[in-house]
């Protein structure tokens, strides 16, 4: 029997409901100005446990590894991230799902990143449509995601404009307009790409790129009209 997919999600963890699905998971926290490894806890913010949902919904047969980087509010670092980035390849996970941005470039989460496209580990992180340039999204190799009005759950839009790569459906599956965005967006892409692996799609960067692009209902931007 193959084994399951492993999807890593660096966010705020998952609420109990979900606990099923998920094999291992790990905080990361600042403490006394250190980098702390601490055991995961239910998620108290909701939002890892909305984009878990979506890409659960997408890719069914997952499995899922979860590092916390958000605990009581929407705030961490980027030393906190690449932490969560290193131990999730060390799980073994195929994607990992960012639905965060940082505003500065850093070379502790660079490099992070680096080391896990090395590793054949997707990388899918949350990209706005507009404005300026968040991180980990903007570094090479690692796939632009944001949310697309046009996009139902189950589409995907090439947009490869300035901001982004790839749109999707930008709600959460119980439709909750406050979390909308490229946050969710980018969680139904990292879902599609699961889903894609999961049933036996050709590994690698180039090839989900092309699989992204042929399975597109849209290119390009929305036009205003």
């Amino acid at each position: 029997m193959a084994k399951a997919l492993r999807v890593g999600i660096v966010d705020s963890g998952a609420n109990e409901r979900m606990q099923l699905s998920v094999e291992a998971a790990a905080g990361f926290v600042i403490e006394q100005q250190q980098l702390w490894q601490t055991e995961g806890v239910d998620d108290r913010l909701g939002h890892g446990s909305m984009v878990l949902d979506i890409i659960h919904e997408l890719a069914p047969d997952a499995r899922f590894a979860l590092a916390q980087v958000f605990h009581d509010r929407f705030s961490t670092t980027a030393v906190q991230v690449a932490a969560a980035i290193d131990w999730l390849v060390e799980q073994q996970v195929a994607i990992i799902n960012l639905s965060l941005g940082l505003r500065q470039d850093r070379p502790v989460l660079r490099e992070a990143c680096e080391r896990a496209l090395s590793a054949g580990v997707l990388l899918c992180a949350a990209s706005p449509a507009r404005g300026e340039p968040v991180y980990p999204s903007t570094y090479p190799g690692v796939f632009r995601m944001t949310g697309d009005a046009r996009c139902a759950r189950d589409e995907i839009c090439h947009l490869e404009t300035e901001f982004a790569d790839f749109g999707g459906h930008v709600r959460p599956l119980d439709g909750a307009l406050g979390a909308s965005g490229a946050s969710m967006g980018c969680a139904h892409m990292t879902g599609h790409l699961a889903r894609y692996l999961s049933e036996g799609g050709q590994g690698g960067l180039a090839a989900a790129r092309h699989w992204l692009i042929q399975q597109s209902s849209y290119q390009g931007p929305e036009q205003r009209r």
